[in-house]
């Protein structure tokens, strides 16, 4: 008669027969079965004896050097010969009492603009720290912050030289409750500086977004038609791939989809130029944004989201378009523009 056993049988079989000779006091040299799947094996590739394991693990590959850019030196004549005599500044602080107390006021002195930008606020005017508000530097300050929420967007703008006027908003109800844009009058030109709506995660906001570009582009063409402006802040776009670090991975993320990009090259073709890529057509790696996360501002692996746009009429008088990046204080750097007036 034959016996088929099945390998669980067996293995009780002979853990069994270990147990009659321990129990015996004889030695047990039987062998246990060896198992077949490979993740069943010693943790870590480990055999538990000291012994190199029998397929040594592949190292990873090294990361690769992070490619920076450095801020060439200024320029301080134009195209058509004339020296700088203008000088602005724009910076988003990404909440500006956090910002002040990161020591973002004592670069702003350093640089010295003529007029300073600032974007998300984040600060109702009763809530201003006495830092900022107390600048002798800046006799003439304006801001504007969200009439619905407390500690949400909001815009500022610190001058030396008193605006001719000033006005709040771009006239539509929808957009300026939430505190966006101040725009001051000078001589010879309209400086408008804007914290242009987010698309926010999933692009619960991209339809809202897509509205704003219209009327935006509707209200700074309005002011090109009576004097040359310049426009200045957080657009929350990166244009090109060229403009910020991974272009095939963000494609429908906020900032970098179809339509935001497409809203940025109507506003272009309406008469503005970006200073930036007027003066560095090809220059990579030059980023104004930078997530918190995965030590992203370290690697460089960031966004071009501010800007300075000119009207054409401005144009001969462009010097020169900085990106201050080695700044602290917030996730966006500061930028400051070079103009001859």
């Amino acid at each position: 008669m034959h016996f088929v056993l099945s390998s669980s049988r067996i293995l009780c079989v002979r853990v069994c027969a270990v147990s009659f000779l321990r129990v015996c006091g004889l030695k047990t040299t039987v062998s246990m079965p060896k198992r077949a799947k490979k993740n069943e094996e010693a943790v870590d590739g480990e055999t538990g004896n000291g012994a190199e394991p029998a397929k040594k693990e592949k190292k990873g590959k090294e990361p690769e050097a992070p490619i920076l850019y450095e801020d060439p030196q200024d320029k301080m004549t134009s195209k058509d010969g004339r020296a700088s005599n203008m000088k602005i500044t724009s910076w988003n602080v990404d909440g500006l009492r956090a910002w002040v107390k990161k020591k973002g006021l004592d670069w702003v002195r350093k640089e010295d603009p003529d007029v300073l930008c600032l974007q998300e606020t984040k600060c109702a005017e009763k809530a201003l720290p006495s830092e900022i508000t107390d600048m002798p530097e800046y006799p003439h300050k304006f801001w504007a912050g969200s009439e619905d929420k407390e500690g949400y967007s909001g815009v500022a703008m610190l001058c030396k030289n008193e605006p001719l006027n000033v006005t709040y908003g771009i006239g539509k109800e929808e957009h300026d409750k939430e505190g966006r844009v101040i725009t001051a009058e000078f001589p010879s030109f309209f400086l408008v500086t804007a914290y242009v709506p987010n698309a926010s995660r999933g692009l619960v906001r991209l339809d809202y977004r897509k509205t704003w570009d219209v009327d935006f582009q509707a209200y700074l063409s309005g002011l090109d038609q009576r004097k040359p402006l310049v426009l200045c802040g957080d657009l929350n776009v990166a244009h090109q791939e060229i403009d910020l670090k991974n272009p095939k991975g963000n494609r429908k993320n906020a900032g970098f989809t179809p339509e935001e990009r497409e809203g940025f090259t109507k506003l272009l073709e309406a008469g503005f130029t970006d200073s930036f890529r007027e003066l560095y057509p090809e220059q990579a790696n030059a980023y104004t944004f930078w997530t918190y996360m995965m030590n992203s501002r370290a690697k460089n692996v960031g966004w071009r989201l501010d800007y300075f746009l000119l009207s054409s009429a401005l144009l001969p008088g462009l010097c020169d378009s900085k990106i201050r990046n080695t700044a602290m204080g917030s996730d966006h750097c500061p930028i400051t523009l070079y103009l001859a007036v």
